[in-house]
């Protein structure tokens, strides 16, 4: 029979066997499962800079771990090869990595500077059964989770996992509903999800700034505007970062630098912590 998976604003209707669009959940045997639960495609121990986090724990190392899938199609990915492949057959071949093994590799690097553990790379939250299973273990440890996300899992979802999460680097595609389609998602969904995550944790938000699809001022104006309607003082950080040609996106010139500083200055009108990437 069809069923129904509601983590994300898709609502995949699934025949037994069949994937949903992120290509890491499935209907088997009349339920979903998080079919890459602990299949690692990449582990590498970051500056939490790189995340990127500016104004949580600086100058700290974090253990950044993901997996494969993803439930958008930005035509920039620049994690492509593990977000958008269809693992197919090969699923058994990527490593897997229990909750457990990875809070003990973890701590295994704490004399190294590590806080934790971010989950990061695909989109997280396709296989947040894994990130809640793994993140109450670290939490448990003493350490902390950072989640790098789209913010487009429903809101169920992020109730399960605010309770172990420190920290959040959400990306804020653009401000404009018709951009959001265009990269598969919903501009709604995930302003809800990032006032819901603000209310609990650090959120750091990260704008890609693509020449001709959200580089307007207009557009940096609104949305710099309605971030800091979310905390009046004006604090949740705003990653304001260059677009590069790579993917399916090519044939696009990369972003002119004076435009990207052009539209941070416009952010910092309402907003304190503003910083510019890839320039």
């Amino acid at each position: 029979m069809k069923i129904t998976c509601d983590v994300c604003m898709h609502h995949c209707r699934l025949e037994p066997g069949q994937k949903g669009l992120c290509r890491a959940r499935k209907n088997v045997s009349d339920r979903i499962i998080c079919e890459n639960y602990g299949r690692i495609t990449s582990l590498a121990l970051d500056p939490i800079e790189k995340k990127p986090l500016k104004r949580f724990s600086p100058g700290s190392l974090i253990l950044s771990v993901g997996s494969y899938g993803c439930n958008l199609k930005c035509p920039f990915c620049q994690n492509h090869e593990i977000s958008m492949a269809d693992p197919g057959d090969y699923v058994q071949e990527v490593p897997y990595l229990s909750p457990e093994a990875l809070r003990d590799k973890a701590l295994s690097f704490s004399r190294a500077g590590n806080i934790g553990v971010a989950f990061t790379y695909n989109e997280p939250l396709v296989g947040w059964e894994y990130v809640r299973d793994t993140a109450r273990l670290v939490r448990e440890a003493g350490m902390k989770n950072v989640l790098v996300t789209n913010g487009t899992a429903s809101l169920p979802v992020l109730e399960e996992l605010l309770p172990f999460i420190d920290a959040m680097n959400i990306d804020l595609k653009g401000f404009e509903e018709s951009y959001y389609q265009k990269l598969g998602g919903s501009l709604a969904v995930v302003k809800e999800f990032i006032a819901r995550a603000a209310e609990s944790c650090h959120v750091e938000l990260t704008t890609l700034i693509v020449p001709g699809e959200n580089d307007r001022e207009a557009e940096m104006e609104e949305e710099a505007a309605w971030i800091a309607s979310l905390d009046p003082a004006g604090e949740i950080p705003l990653h304001v970062t260059r677009f590069f040609p790579q993917y399916k996106m090519n044939d696009r010139e990369a972003t002119d630098i004076d435009r990207v500083y052009r539209l941070a200055d416009i952010a910092r009108r309402y907003l304190k912590y503003v910083f510019v990437g890839n320039c």
